[in-house]
């Protein structure tokens, strides 16, 4: 019986726990179950704090911050200090669309996890405490779970040499957006293996080293607004490329849906498929009406100014408190 209640008590009546993504991708339920609906998605590596627990099922708050529920082997626990320690220590970045964790530095052995771009594995050190393991061009990486393993030396870079010179440029933010043409839909995704719309946008920004809000509606209220006036009639002149456009309803004012604007009157967006449509009516893959586009906001240039989009570099989650 005494198992029983504290499987069911919430974490913060145990002790406050945190926990480390440990798979490619978690899926994130808004309810404990498989059957329920998935509201998000976490990278491997990403820092999550443990509110509750239910079953085999843990709730959790990520840096978004956005709370759900996640099966508990996909999360490695831990306490304050050891997160502490984790965010710390030096890590590799995946920076390629796919990739895997092998056993031995040989494609051919045992996988022990696939991987996908964006996952941070910490980097794994020679017996001198100083040299990276690199064994046959496969770099040696420790998954958050402590297991040990090589993954391909081109499909990764150090994490803070990649965010140090990152450049998060509006043809940067374009080209990676464009590397998820094709990707299916999915609700709640934000990884390459399947985006809702919101999750396109944050990829993109994440990749390029900025932190943006999950959510359509959330990122509807960050960054600067930009004058809407004659977009509708055909006039681009306001908008910039990488600028975010926000679909809804006119009548309420609700935003569901977001797309990145590419230029010329176009903008890439995940719906049904990531694609790219039109903003003029007279093209032939103009996207419809409805929703009906209601705000544009920018992002580029508003990044640490306190309008809702932060450096991966300032982010605690990431990097070590200055």
């Amino acid at each position: 019986m005494l198992i029983l209640l504290l499987t069911l008590l919430p974490i913060a009546a145990q002790a406050q726990q945190w926990g480390v993504v440990n798979l490619s991708v978690a899926h994130l339920r808004e309810q404990p179950d498989y059957d329920k609906e998935m509201g998000d998605e976490a990278l491997m590596g990403s820092v999550v704090e443990i509110l509750e627990k239910e079953s085999y099922w843990l709730k959790v708050r990520t840096g978004e911050p956005y709370t759900a529920w996640v099966n508990e082997m996909g999360i490695t626990i831990m306490d304050r200090a050891d997160v502490d320690r984790y965010i710390s220590q030096t890590k590799y970045i995946v920076t390629c669309d796919y990739s895997n964790v092998f056993e031995r530095p040989d494609a051919s052995s045992k996988r022990l996890s696939d991987l996908v771009a964006g996952d941070l594995l910490r980097i794994r050190m020679s017996s001198d405490g100083r040299t990276p393991v690199r064994k046959r061009k496969f770099l040696g990486v420790t998954l958050p779970d402590g297991r040990e393993g090589f993954v391909p030396e081109k499909d990764m870079e150090n994490f803070s040499k990649w965010v140090s010179r990152q450049s998060p440029t509006t043809d940067n933010i374009i080209r990676t957006a464009e590397r998820f043409l094709g990707v299916p839909y999915l609700w709640g995704g934000t990884s390459i293996k399947g985006v809702d719309c919101s999750g396109l946008t944050r990829c993109a920004f994440y990749l390029n080293g900025l932190l943006i809000q999950r959510n359509a509606s959330q990122q509807a209220r960050a960054g600067v607004a930009v004058d809407t006036t004659g977009v509708l009639g055909g006039d681009f002149h306001a908008l910039k490329k990488a600028d975010l456009l926000f679909f809804g309803n006119p009548s309420s004012g609700k935003v569901t849906h977001v797309g990145i604007y590419l230029g010329d009157g176009r903008f890439i967006h995940s719906s049904q498929v990531v694609r790219i449509n039109s903003l003029r009516k007279t093209d032939p893959d103009y996207y419809p009406s409805s929703p009906r586009l209601l705000q544009i906001r920018r992002f580029i240039g508003y990044q640490d100014k306190g309008y809702g989009i932060v450096s991966l570099r300032r982010d605690e989650n990431y990097f070590p408190k200055k």
